[in-house]
C-alpha cells in the first residue's frame, strides 16, 4: 500500500500562512476560514501535508483496503485560489451548493477566489452536513 502524503503534520499553521500566503486579503481570508471552521467543528486547525488547514479527523477505509485519516473540514490558499474541503455528497449538500455564490466544484472540493464570493451561512450548513455524514459513515474525532 502507498503511503498517505496528506497525514498532520506538526508545522505552526499560523507560520504556514505568513510565509506561503502572498497577498493581505487571502491572509485576511484564511485567518477568518480558522476563526468559522474552528468554532463550526470545535476543533483546533491542524496542518494537513504541505498546504491544507484542517480540522478534527475521521478514518476511512475504501472496498479496496486502502483506508487512512482526513480532516472533517479544511481549506488550502493555494496559489491561484483557495479549495475548501466542506462537501460531503448528500441531497441536501447538493441543494446547499445551488445558493453557495460563486464557485467552481472539483469532485469533492470547492474552489473560490475570495471568501466575499462565498455565502458564509451555507458554508456553515455544508460544513456540518459533512460532519453528520462522517459521524454517521466513518470512525470519527466528531462523535462525543
Amino acid at each position: 500500500m502507498a503511503k498517505n502524503k496528506t497525514t498532520e503534520t506538526e508545522v505552526d499553521v499560523f507560520n504556514f500562512i505568513e510565509s506561503y500566503v502572498d497577498n493581505n486579503q487571502k491572509k485576511a481570508d484564511s485567518h477568518k476560514l480558522i476563526e468559522l471552521m474552528s468554532e463550526w467543528s470545535g476543533f483546533e486547525p491542524k496542518m494537513w501535508g504541505p498546504t491544507i488547514i484542517g480540522f478534527g479527523s475521521y478514518h476511512y477505509k475504501y472496498a479496496s483496503g486502502h483506508e487512512g485519516d482526513a480532516p472533517l473540514l479544511g481549506f488550502s490558499p493555494r496559489k491561484t485560489q483557495f479549495s475548501l474541503y466542506v462537501y460531503s455528497k448528500t441531497e441536501k449538500s447538493d441543494t446547499l451548493l445551488k445558493d453557495l455564490g460563486k464557485f467552481k466544484m472539483g469532485k469533492a472540493c470547492i474552489y473560490f477566489k475570495k471568501l466575499t464570493d462565498l455565502n458564509i451561512p451555507i458554508v456553515e450548513k455544508l460544513s456540518i452536513e459533512t460532519i453528520t455524514y462522517l459521524n454517521e459513515h466513518h470512525e470519527c474525532a466528531c462523535r462525543n
